[in-house]
């Protein structure tokens, strides 16, 4: 693991395949776990909303409603689920989890009213408060402190594939009816809960991680050892804007791309990009920069990227630019900002803090979408929405380098 100065030795190379079979059974039953869980996720949600409008005839209140709750459900319920996950272990989570949204995916097959689409929306939303947390954990802890970096860029790749096969398979199939990408997403999730129910090991992640010796395990210690951990705070907050720049990819830059193709060139592009560089980029981070500076140095990009369409103006060239440079940044952030979150936990009820990072940056998209949306609609697609977007990259930027140079994220 790199640390504060210096840098981190070089993972072995290879290829995805290849480096994903250096790893023991259960983190490669991770990595399937991710690609599943997107694949399954992006065949179905991308036209969740065109079925409710188009196919049921719902007003777009209700369209609204029932999408929000889902995300409400598992933005809200994160903490709930790596706060159980630390206390039950990782593997029920998981598999809880995975079974929940195969209800749920079934349910929005069959469901018809407004109160039924609503209780499979939460369902789907509640599955992926389990599991989020809980998967993520278990990789850390699955793969020990030395190559946990690698881990995670691995799992990053697999995590955009998924996003990238999953609205391929999806548009084929509710070119048929929306009901049956209903279906199969329904039994992608329940072929995943069953091999994880089988193969997971129940002692994976180490079975029920969570306080150290001496420490109050309860659930009042637990809370307060995360809620109490202000680094991790100042962290989490510092990394929310990240989140609000690399959703601009559903935001802002549909909004200006105005049409479907250059839409979905975003994604293809995004995809591809992380797909592609995902191991180069964290070869070459670890190899020459700390993780500190390796976080400093995704956010400033994700910052910079927006200087494109603000100079460029709100062209393709400039808007897919845009995506692929955001892509890269996330590439470069993703595996050294999930190490820091474990490093900040100093190994105490990871799964928590999984759980409070995500529900910590759900509301920063939230409050990031309304002021980005805000900001639109008073300006307009003049340059100052960007150049206000590349400014929080270069906040938070500046927030984490003074995090490092203060030794804060130091956690030898």
């Amino acid at each position: 693991m790199s640390t504060t100065t210096g840098t981190a030795e070089a993972p072995p190379r290879g290829g995805l395949w290849k480096r994903s079979r250096s790893f023991d059974p259960a983190v490669r039953l991770l990595f399937l776990n991710q690609l599943t869980i997107n694949l399954g996720f992006y065949m179905l949600m991308p036209y969740l909303a065109a079925h409710l409008a188009d196919g049921l005839g719902m007003a777009a209140w209700a369209v609204g409603l029932v999408l929000g709750v889902r995300n409400l459900s598992q933005q809200g319920m994160f903490l709930v689920g790596g706060a159980l996950a630390d206390r039950l272990g990782f593997k029920p989570l998981i598999v809880a989890g995975c079974a929940l949204r195969t209800v749920g995916f079934g349910a929005l097959a069959l469901a018809q009213s407004l109160p039924f689409l609503i209780a499979a929306s939460l369902a789907t939303g509640l599955a992926g408060a389990l599991f989020n947390p809980a998967v993520r954990a278990c990789l850390a802890a699955e793969a020990g402190e030395e190559r946990r970096v690698e881990a995670f860029a691995l799992f990053n790749a697999y995590y955009q594939a998924g996003i990238l096969l999953g609205p391929l398979v999806g548009v084929a199939l509710t070119g048929v009816s929306f009901r049956l990408t209903c279906v199969v997403a329904a039994l992608l999730f329940l072929g995943l809960t069953l091999v994880q129910l089988r193969h997971l090991p129940v002692s994976a992640g180490g079975g029920r991680p969570g306080p150290k010796d001496g420490e109050d395990g309860g659930t009042r210690g637990q809370l307060r050892t995360v809620l109490g951990n202000r680094v991790f705070w100042l962290f989490s907050l510092a990394m929310t804007g990240s989140y609000v720049l690399s959703f601009q990819v559903y935001l802002a830059l549909p909004l200006a791309a105005g049409g479907t193709g250059v839409t979905t060139a975003l994604f293809v592009v995004s995809a591809l990009v992380a797909l592609a560089g995902q191991l180069r980029i964290t070869a070459w981070c670890a190899a020459r920069l700390s993780r500190e500076r390796s976080l400093v140095l995704g956010l400033a990009l994700m910052g910079g990227a927006f200087l494109l369409p603000a100079v460029l103006g709100r062209g393709a060239p400039a808007l897919l630019l845009c995506a692929a440079v955001l892509a890269v940044a996330n590439a470069v952030l993703y595996p050294y900002e999930m190490d820091t979150v474990v490093a900040l936990s100093r190994g105490r009820w990871v799964a928590t803090h999984y759980g409070l990072y995500n529900t910590v940056c759900g509301i920063g998209i939230t409050l990031g979408n309304l002021g980005t949306g805000v900001l639109l609609d008073v300006t307009g697609w003049t340059a100052v929405p960007w150049l206000a977007l590349c400014a929080v990259g270069l906040g938070c930027a500046a927030a984490v380098a003074a995090l490092g140079r203060g030794g804060r994220l130091r956690t030898e």
